[in-house]
């Protein structure tokens, strides 16, 4: 059954990939890809990142290296919440639940319940946050030289 999902909008894909072909062109996104990609956005931008739209965010990263508590996984749901009812008018959020649980291993897991207002489908998206991601770049470039190396050796 194929339906007309237009209605939920069509957009670039995120990241923009331009195509260098006989058609030309830009990856385009649409229906629930589209509001996927727009939760990615939204949950990444910072505040003031855009400038036509300085409220345009949510705002995490200036949060992401304060020690966690209760108080503050609230604070961080409602600012998602509120994020989410100001620019993505096209879902209705369930729930926000923040896993802090692999904290210490710098991860932390946004998930997001929600369902597509006009066809009431629910979906939910995990947006991991990692504290050390760049840190580990010298151990993993190692470790993968390291093997390649071994490899060459048999």
């Amino acid at each position: 059954m194929n339906k007309d999902k237009s209605f939920l909008g069509r957009g670039w894909g995120f990241p923009p990939t331009f195509y260098n072909d006989d058609n030309g062109g830009i990856d385009m996104v649409e229906a629930e890809e589209d509001i996927k990609q727009s939760l990615e956005i939204l949950m990444g931008t910072s505040l003031g990142e855009r400038i036509m739209l300085p409220q345009y965010g949510s705002d995490l990263q200036r949060y992401l290296f304060e020690s966690i508590s209760n108080s503050k996984i609230h604070f961080l749901s409602e600012l998602i919440r509120t994020a989410i009812i100001n620019y993505e008018p096209r879902i209705i959020l369930n729930e926000v639940v923040i896993d802090h649980s692999q904290y210490q291993d710098g991860i932390i897991s946004i998930r997001l319940d929600y369902s597509i207002q006009t066809t009431n489908t629910r979906f939910n998206l995990v947006f991991p946050y990692y504290k050390v991601e760049g840190t580990d770049i010298p151990q993993l470039y190692h470790k993968q030289v390291t093997q390649s190396l071994n490899k060459g050796d048999q």
